[in-house]
């Protein structure tokens, strides 16, 4: 029972309390997924800076897609994976909110956060389903291609 305790820390602490978006409706007013993260991809051999929130929000969604890697092999419910989902959401919501990247940079952004939404209202949707976790971490594979984290280790996938 211990990582259940665990899992659901790490769901709650992501959780922070930030102001969001009401509903999806003001996602998709912003446009973020209407962008392909390879629109924007900065000059060869470069990637773009980060600022404190872009690093601070995609540290959680990266905490809760790694957590997700229990339902992968069962040991999550329903009510877990929809508590991670909710959570990769929130931060999605925390990155808009906060979005004071150069104009290129936001667009790849755009591309890689368009991807979570869509992982995280598949699992919503079906959270029996484990295959949305693949297309979630696709997503963050795209991360450290265009942005330079210092706090982002590739390897950490």
């Amino acid at each position: 029972m211990q990582p259940m305790r665990y899992l659901m820390g790490v769901a709650l602490t992501a959780a922070t309390p930030f102001v969001f978006a009401q509903d999806e409706h003001e996602v998709h007013a912003h446009g973020h997924e209407a962008h392909a993260a390879t629109d924007a991809a900065p000059a060869t051999g470069k990637r773009w800076a980060v600022d404190a929130p872009l690093q601070t929000g995609m540290a959680r969604i990266r905490t809760a897609v790694q957590s997700l890697a229990h339902h992968e092999t069962g040991h999550l419910d329903a009510a877990q994976v929809t508590a991670l989902a909710t959570t990769i959401e929130e931060q999605v919501q925390y990155l808009i909110a906060n979005c004071k990247l150069d104009p290129k940079a936001d667009a790849a952004l755009h591309g890689i956060i368009g991807a979570l939404l869509a992982g995280a209202k598949a699992l919503k949707e079906a959270p029996t389903e484990a295959a949305p976790v693949a297309k979630l971490r696709a997503a963050l594979a795209d991360y450290p291609k265009y942005f330079d984290d210092p706090a982002w280790s590739s390897s950490a996938e």
